[in-house]
This record gives structure tokens, sequence and C-alpha cells, in this order.
């Protein structure tokens, strides 16, 4: 897959924006990409050797390709297009995909037993039918807490490690190993990075699944991300617009209000989805978020005005898919076929998971016999569905398996480069020779006594060290948060309280060489944390 053309420029816009405070109450303007409009043009003439990729990816030639494709496609598979399903147990829903003319699928935690058995099944999911593009087989594959494969692959820490790290390189790095990875076991999409901005200990939702709370920070990391995704050859979506990182509720159980205001929100929110944009993003995820402001009570994933943000005040061309219409933000108040048809209307292209495929396929169908649903606006978006697995069709061809857990020294590199010390002194050691081991869950114990005996301690006595998994406090010797940071605040330390930010075996390994003095954390907190004593340990001048 090409570079992301714009992502230098891009990141040029933030050079000297990002503070070294963990969070930016004034953000510098960001200008806003001039194109509004909703069909994709080409930049310039395209020339044979390079052709010029739209402002989200594909080239005008594959565009055109596209809407060839879709224009001898009939309603029935038109409407098959638009829909990426979720399916049960560790085979291809093949059958499913032939009925309904899919345009993806997308895999979940319980689809998942191997990089091998994945791998048969996107070769199972292309061959279900015959197209002359590739389908898209999808994943939620973040870091962190969000990863539905994990071990044999490489495990990443959270992307608020990233954001501790302030490393937009490295960011780089990260999301083209993972993509690598995910590309040898068959996906074409990945639902990351999240360029949300959470607003603290407030954001039940995203928490550590955001880089920062700084919104310069943010967008600088997932542009970042957006490039080592296209080095990669895998389609990256960002997500969540308008932004989940600042309402108070979870979508997955109802509908959150964000009660703020798009003057505030282009302060905030907006600013990591702009600069994306400017770089050429090729597809952004809508959240089920009630935007008060723009469309009261309306989910945002159905809403024409807020999509209408995106397109227009924004100017983002590409594919927009749905979050998961099995959510309840979506599924309280909608069967699967209105939402599916609603999304359309809003201006969406893909319907994401929704409750009863079948149901959200005639629902589409029977909205466009009925003229409801303007056969144009479906056209439309499986065009730009297809025009941009066509683009992704032409990237370097997968790797082997054989790179799947291949990035554990990259992963430790992240952890190390992150870990915060909040309160202590900046070098260590801060245990002696043997430590006890509270807290956390059992597989955080198993996994730092793995690294600490590893490393020649000893475990079963000693100082304490307290692991904090969620928001409640803790106190020992050292008081390690392994996820969000902010229980730091109220626990008691006698030596050190650390920000890891994962829970990797690798985050572990280089838990325990700042313990024992062997490295130096130098990451700096990303978010305000209440009652710690600093943001973290700057390196000397070199």
């Amino acid at each position: 897959m090409r570079r992301l053309l714009t992502i230098a420029a891009a990141i040029t816009l933030l050079a000297g924006c990002t503070s070294e405070d963990s969070s930016s109450k004034e953000r510098t303007s960001v200008p806003t990409p001039t194109s509004t409009s909703n069909q994709p043009s080409p930049t310039s003439t395209p020339t044979p050797e390079e052709p010029e990729p739209l402002p989200w990816g594909p080239t005008a030639e594959e565009f055109a390709e596209a809407e060839s494709i879709v224009a001898d496609m009939s309603l029935a598979q038109q409407a098959g297009q638009v829909i990426v399903a979720n399916y049960s147990g560790l085979e291809a829903p093949t059958e499913l995909i032939a009925e309904l003319s899919l345009g993806g699928v997308i895999v979940m935690g319980d689809n998942v037993e191997s990089p091998e058995q994945l791998r048969r099944v996107a070769a199972a999911v292309q061959s279900a039918d015959e197209r002359p593009y590739p389908l898209i087989v999808s994943i939620d594959q973040e870091g962190g807490r969000v990863a539905r494969v994990r071990e044999p692959a490489t495990e990443f820490p959270s992307y608020m490690s990233l954001g501790a790290t302030r490393d937009a390189e490295l960011a780089t790095e990260v999301a083209q190993a993972s993509g690598r990875e995910l590309r040898a076991m068959g996906f074409t999409m990945v639902f990351a990075p999240d360029a949300d901005v959470t607003t603290g200990a407030d954001d039940p939702t995203i928490g550590s699944r955001s880089a920062s709370s700084n919104p310069e920070l943010v967008a600088e990391l997932t542009t970042g991300s957006l490039q080592g995704y296209a080095d990669a050859g895998i389609v990256a979506v960002a997500k969540h617009f308008p932004g989940h990182g600042s309402v108070p509720a979870d979508s997955h159980e109802e509908l959150p209000v964000q009660a703020a205001t798009v003057e505030q929100l282009q302060q905030r929110d907006f600013v990591p989805f702009e600069v994306t944009i400017a770089a050429g993003v090729p597809a952004v995820m809508v959240a089920h978020i009630n935007l008060a402001e723009v469309d009261e009570g309306v989910p945002s994933s159905l809403s024409g005005p807020v999509v209408d943000l995106l397109r227009t005040e924004l100017g983002f061309s590409g594919l927009v898919v749905t979050d998961a219409q099995d959510m309840a933000g979506t599924t309280d108040e909608y069967g699967p076929g209105e939402a599916a048809v609603l999304a359309l209307e809003a201006g969406i292209d893909v319907v994401l998971m929704p409750a009863d495929a079948r149901a959200a396929h005639a629902g589409i169908v029977e909205a466009v016999e009925d003229g409801r649903l303007s056969a144009d606006r479906l056209a439309e978006a499986a065009t730009r569905g297809v025009a941009l697995m066509l683009h992704q069709q032409n990237a370097d061809a997968a790797p082997d398996l054989d790179v799947v857990g291949s990035h554990g020294e990259l992963s430790y590199q992240v952890s190390l480069a992150a870990l915060t010390i909040a309160t202590g002194r900046c070098e260590g050691p801060y245990v002696g020779d043997s430590i006890e081991v509270v807290g956390g869950t059992e597989q955080d114990r198993a996994r730092l006594t793995a690294a600490a005996e590893a490393a020649g301690l000893a475990v079963g006595s000693g100082d304490v060290v307290r692991l904090l998994g969620g928001s409640d406090p803790g106190s020992g010797d050292v008081v390690v948060a392994l996820d969000t940071p902010y229980a730091l605040g109220a626990s008691q330390a006698t030596t050190a309280k650390i920000a890891l930010y994962g829970r990797t075996p690798q985050a572990f390994a280089a838990l325990v060489d700042v313990l024992r003095g062997e490295e130096t954390g130098h990451g700096r907190l990303p978010v305000d944390v209440d009652g710690v004593e600093q943001l973290g340990c700057p390196r000397s001048p070199s």
C-alpha cells in the first residue's frame, strides 16, 4: 500500500504544539482541509508511473473501477457490500457471505484459536464467492485491553503507553509491526488507532485506549500510527468520531450524552480526527453517542447532521463505518433493519456488526425498493468500500506467518520508554533481592513473578510491589498502576509510585529492569493525576 503522502505535512502542523505537561487546556489552531466535497476527486492528474491517490488512499483509477463494479451489482449485492458482519465459532461464515454478498466480516475473541486458523479463515472468506477485489477481514487490535489476538502474536501495551513516550516515530514502528502480524494472519482492516481524547478519570470507556488528554499529542501519535499501518499494507480505521473519551457513559451499555458544544469539541475531540484526515486516513468509525447540540437523542452513527460535520467541516471524503450495531447505544431503540437504513441515510458507508445481518440486509433492500433510501446513496457507499479494498489489494504481499510474535523486543522498548516514575527518586534500584507481589489479577502476578525470577529476583517475601489493575488505590513499598494511572494519587508508597500502562510479559520485564536499577524510566504522565509528585523523570540533556 502506498505511503500516506501527506503524513509529514500533518505532523509538521503539530510541531511545537505538544507540551511537556500532561494535558493542554489550549490548543494551537490546526488548519482544516479545504475540500468539502462528499465525492472523492483526484488532487492532480495521475501519471502512469505513480497514480495520484485520492485524499483517503485509492487512486482515481481504482475508484473508477469500483464504480464500474458496483454498477454491475444487483440491489441485493450492493446491500450486502455495505455490511461487515460478525459470526460464531472458528470457521468462516462462507454460506452467509455468499448468500448476502457481504462486504466482509469482523473477527472477535471467540473466533480466535491460532494464527494458522485465522489465516485459513481469512482465505475461506476471500474465496466464499467470486469477486475482483478483497473482502474486508477486520479486527479490533489496538493493544492493551482491546486486542482480539494475543499470544502467540506479539502483545503490545495500551495506546496510553505511547502517550507517555511522546514518540510518534515509535507509534509508527508499533503500528507497522502490529499491522504486519495482522496481514500475515489474513486481515485487511484494523479498527485502530483510537483517536479519542480522554478527559481523565471520569472517562469510563476509553481510558488507556486513548494516548492522552492532550489533543495535539493524540493527533501526533495517531498520525504516526496511520503511517505504520499504511506501511504494513492494512487499512486503518480511526475511531470513535465525534469523540468517545469525553462522555461519562459506555455506549456498549447505553446511549451516552455528549453535553459539550461543537465549539468545545473543535478545541478537543475533533483535533486528532482533523489532523489524521489531513494526513490521509482511509476510514473513520462513528460512535453511538448522542451529540445533543447537533441532533438530540440520535446516535451519531445514525445522524446525518453529525456525519455531515465529519464530511463537510472536517473534509473527510473516505470510508465511514458505524461502531458495532449490536451495542446497546443502537439496539435499545432500533431494530437491525432500521438501524442499517438510518446509518446509510445519514451518510455512513459500512454497517458494522448488525444485530442480525439478514434483517439488516432485508431492511436495506426494502428501503431502496420503497424509495426511502436513494439507490445512488447505496451505490456511493458500496463504491467507497470496493475502492478501498481494490487499493488494499495493491499492497505488498502479506508476510509469512513466522512474523507473528516476532516483535517482543519492540513491545519491551515501548513499555520501558513509557514507564513513568510518578513519585520517588528517578534512579533505582527500588527493591532489594526479594519482592512480594500483591494485587492485580492472577495473570498479572504470574507474569511479574516470571519476569522477576528470570532476572534473578526472589519472589515471596521482601519489598512489597503492589499492582493496581483498576481505579482502586493501594499501598506497598512500590505501587504500580497497570492500566490508567489515576489510582496512584490516593495510593501510599514508601519508595515509588510507577505508571506502567500495560500488563504484557514485556511490560513486566521492563518493570523488573527498572525496579532492579538496570534501566531508568523516562516516561511522562500523558494525563493529569491528582496527588502525584511529578510528571515523570526527564532524560538528562545529551
